[in-house]
């Protein structure tokens, strides 16, 4: 991934595709109310990597580049090749917005 970093909501997922299989990118959890494993999918949002991962290649046949999974409401975005094509889905979703310093 790019330098910048992407802040997310925990139930959206990073996932990237690679030639030798996904790789799930796992963040820094800045704010934390539970304690529970958040990297348990089943037990967060009853979906395990297996579904999350057989969703995401059915989505232009598992090319490679960055996915997203929306596993609070089972959506999932191909996003691009390149990193930076991440941020703009998220902004479609509603999550985020452009950097005011950035031109």
């Amino acid at each position: 991934m790019s330098d910048s970093a992407i802040i997310h909501p925990d139930y959206i997922r990073i996932v990237e595709r690679k030639p030798n299989g996904w790789l799930i990118k796992t963040g820094t959890l800045f704010y934390k109310r539970l304690a529970v494993n958040f990297q348990d999918l089943e037990l967060l949002y009853g979906v395990s990597k297996e579904e999350m991962l057989a969703q995401l290649s059915r989505l232009n046949q598992g090319k490679q580049g960055f996915y997203l999974a929306d596993l609070r409401h089972r959506q999932y975005r191909y996003c691009g090749v390149s990193s930076d094509s991440i941020k703009p889905v998220l902004r479609e979703l509603g999550i985020g917005r452009i950097d005011p310093r950035e031109n």
